[in-house]
């Protein structure tokens, strides 16, 4: 039976946090499965993990900044945005969640999310005092208003050497999220 990525195009944004080696899982499993997949970077995710290992697991040039003419001659995060059925911000940070509530734009992710059109999946991840800040839950509850679906953080070891909320969730469980997302959707 085939996966509901299966010949899908999803763009997968990698935000700074420690959780990125877990999009690294995520990106392999998507690719083995039948995805067509893209990965888009911000600065602070490459200081954990680098493109070469996003782009030896998707077998695509990684995104790295919103203009880079050789590989994306119009702007990254619009040559992105116009492929994308389906947009996945993992892990998603405490920033970014700020910028796509407020609508701000000024790095790589956030202009792909301002740009993008098709359902946008988060999986959030941070310390789990910045996860239970109001400000944080207050815009996280935003971008359920405007219709962003989300992998909730778990509970759990976190890189701050404490257990407690903003675990970003396990690749599996985000795979099963894409998978009702994109049930859900129509394929271009």
């Amino acid at each position: 039976m085939a996966e509901p990525w299966q010949d899908r195009e999803l763009v997968i944004a990698v935000g700074g946090g420690i959780a990125a080696y877990k999009t690294a899982f995520l990106v392999s499993r998507l690719a083995q499965t039948g995805a067509r997949v893209t990965v888009a970077m911000s600065p602070a995710a490459r200081k954990f993990v680098g493109p070469a290992t996003f782009a030896a697991l998707s077998g695509r040039p990684v995104a790295t900044k919103v203009f880079a003419s050789s590989t994306f001659p119009l702007g990254a995060h619009i040559e992105l945005a116009e492929r994308a059925e389906l947009l996945v911000v993992a892990p998603a940070t405490a920033r970014f969640l700020a910028q796509a509530a407020l609508g701000l734009s000024d790095d790589l992710l956030s202009t792909l999310y301002l740009c993008c059109r098709c359902p946008v999946l988060l999986a959030p991840a941070m310390n789990s005092r910045m996860w239970e800040q109001p400000s944080v839950q207050r815009n996280a509850k935003q971008l359920v208003q405007d219709g962003v679906h989300f992998a909730e953080p778990g509970e759990g070891w976190l890189s701050c050497r404490q257990t407690g909320s903003g675990r970003m969730a396990e690749p599996e469980q985000i795979l099963q999220r894409i998978g009702e997302v994109l049930s859900s959707t129509s394929k271009k």
